[in-house]
């Protein structure tokens, strides 16, 4: 007998019908003989629609009412779930992430998982029940309601799927999997059939929605088989595994590319030790996070260095670095927000040599000017003009045959 975690996103279950639709797909595969452990996030737009309630009530809510107030959005829906089940004849029950004592850590809105009783599931499954809980939430050692973030639902499943010993995580969202690149933007992206825990999240951290990235770090450290496919079509989706695994045989998994960038050069700067902390340290002091780094001597010993955040943190960030260039005594700040970051992944990076060429000579034949550069072991990351991303996915996708590869 198998065990499954099935985990439904908020599109998947966005009404009553939707709702009726994943009992259906549920108690066929109970049929089939296995345990189901389903995982459901709120309707569509109740959790947006929620926290515009609270700010209704203040501007800057508390944080530990907040996670009172959203934390029953997937209530909502694991109890009509469990109905919809019980309605075709299926046993279920349905669980609240404290019911089941999904312990985390007391950060509010952004709770880490601590541990897992999974007593309480098992008896339910070993009575042939299937068994609903609710994502995104748990409790602390208080007993206080604690959630899990943006896509946190995600995390509940795979964290589920790990504390049971499930056979896999199943994942249903509105994609049937995940593709070489998005196909809004390059209409010949290919649905991958495998991806590695590494490859994917290279592609979550550069700017894929598929997955939320903890939610594939949990899936890789505990070594839980992930899937991710579609509620509204049949298919395998995509299995997210380990290297040793068969893959694909392309050098390169996929493309991903992120809007949300901005760039913050301050020239002139004295090159001295300790430098770089105190451009830095105050942005970091600020909570704003850092992302590509590039720093450039000049022959008078003085140095350029050059930093991409997120778009929404830019106004802040300059306004600091401009304090930071008074101080350091340094020529003046240039900010840009105007640029996007592609980049190419894969593990076949580590064996051939060439694919770093490759991929600047196809920008180059576009015309495409390359600002800034960074590396891993499976990507190579480039930050270019925001006019220019469209192309440059649609170009590095042929040079690499992303379209020739087999679904």
């Amino acid at each position: 007998m198998a065990l499954y975690v099935y985990k439904f996103g908020g599109t998947s279950v966005g009404t009553v019908e939707r709702i009726k639709a994943v009992a259906e797909k549920v108690k066929t595969a109970q049929a089939l003989g296995n345990q189901i452990v389903v995982v459901v996030s709120a309707m569509s737009g109740e959790t947006n629609r929620l926290i515009g309630l609270a700010k209704e009530m203040q501007a800057q809510p508390s944080e530990r009412e907040l996670d009172v107030l959203v934390s029953t959005g997937e209530q909502v829906t694991m109890a009509l779930l469990a109905m919809a089940l019980q309605e075709l004849g299926c046993a279920a029950c349905s669980y609240t992430g404290g019911q089941v004592r999904i312990l985390t850590d007391s950060s509010h809105t952004k709770a880490r998982i601590r541990n897992i009783d999974d007593s309480r599931i098992h008896a339910d499954l070993d009575q042939g029940k299937v068994v609903v809980v609710a994502g995104f939430q748990g409790v602390d050692d208080n007993d206080n309601i604690t959630t899990l973030g943006r896509g946190g639902s995600d995390t509940t499943a795979v964290a589920l799927a790990a504390a049971l010993k499930a056979d896999e995580c199943l994942i249903f969202t509105d994609v049937d999997g995940v593709y070489t690149t998005d196909p809004r933007v390059e209409p010949k992206a290919r649905r991958l059939d495998r991806i590695t825990f590494e490859e994917m999240l290279e592609m979550a951290s550069l700017g894929s929605k598929v997955l939320q990235i903890r939610s594939v770090e949990f899936a890789g450290k505990y070594n839980v088989a992930l899937r991710v496919l579609s509620s509204f079509t049949e298919g395998n989706g995509t299995l997210i595994t380990y290297e040793g695994s068969p893959m694909e045989s392309a050098l390169i998994s996929g493309i991903a590319f992120n809007r949300d960038e901005a760039k913050l050069t301050i020239t002139g700067v004295p090159d001295l030790p300790g430098v770089a902390f105190k451009i830095l340290g105050p942005i970091a002091d600020a909570n704003i996070e850092v992302d590509m780094i590039v720093q450039n001597i000049a022959d008078d010993a003085t140095t350029d260095f050059t930093f991409t955040v997120h778009r929404n943190d830019y106004q802040r960030a300059k306004a600091i670095l401009e304090q930071t260039c008074s101080e350091l005594e340094a020529r003046k700040v240039i900010g840009d927000e105007s640029i996007v970051k592609v980049s190419i992944v894969g593990v076949g990076m580590r064996s051939h040599a060439g694919i770093a060429s490759t991929m600047f000579k196809t920008l180059a034949s576009e015309g495409i000017n390359i600002r800034m550069i960074a590396t891993s072991e499976i990507k190579i990351s480039v930050v270019v003009d925001e006019k220019y991303m469209e192309l440059a996915v649609r170009a590095l996708h042929a040079a690499f045959n992303l379209d020739q590869m087999t679904a």
